[in-house]
């Protein structure tokens, strides 16, 4: 049974501390099948590292927030926004690589980690989230439940798979949802 889940901003300071958990959480994504996330499998442990401590200089600079979903001290999920900085892009963001381990998936994690991402795009002063999902699977249904409109058109991929890109309008007052417990 989940007892309680915590989300918290990583900084590039403290990213180390995490990196281990990060990088498992990432290998059994996409190694067991899931989300590719840009990856192709099989992802290493030192892939793994690679990609994490890639981050660093958009935590430091700004121009990327880290989320991690945890129950005590274990990482049971995270989520991304890019904060792009060009002038036409003021107002929106990319919610990137937002997963959730296998073992928990479909108890509201996802839903926590996307109400932090959504409320951290509100302190950036964004007010559009974009970003991509395999087309016809979990995720998508997630955005759309949660209000995420597809734009565009589907693009297929080297591994084969349709993605759909999504967008969302972030309304200005905010919404709690409880944490489904099981």
């Amino acid at each position: 049974m989940l007892q309680s889940v915590a989300v918290r901003s990583v900084s590039a300071m403290e990213l180390d501390a995490v990196l281990p958990q990060l990088v498992e959480l990432l290998r059994e994504t996409v190694n067991a099948g899931g989300p590719s996330l840009g990856f192709i499998p099989p992802v290493s442990t030192d892939a793994g590292y690679a990609y994490w401590r890639s981050l660093r200089p958009e935590l430091q600079n700004g121009s990327r927030v880290l989320v991690v979903a945890h129950a005590g001290e274990r990482i049971i999920g995270t989520g991304q926004l890019e904060i792009p900085h060009w002038p036409n892009a003021p107002h929106r963001a990319e919610l990137q690589k937002l997963v959730v381990t296998a073992a928990l998936r479909g108890h509201g994690i996802g839903n926590v980690l996307i109400g932090a991402l959504h409320d951290a795009a509100r302190r950036l002063g964004r007010s559009l989230l974009i970003l991509n999902a395999r087309h016809g699977g979990a995720a998508e249904r997630l955005y759309k439940r949660l209000g995420y409109r597809e734009a565009g058109s589907r693009i297929y991929g080297r591994t084969g798979w349709g993605a759909v890109r999504l967008h969302h309008a972030l309304p200005r007052a905010l919404t709690n949802k409880r944490l489904r417990r099981e």
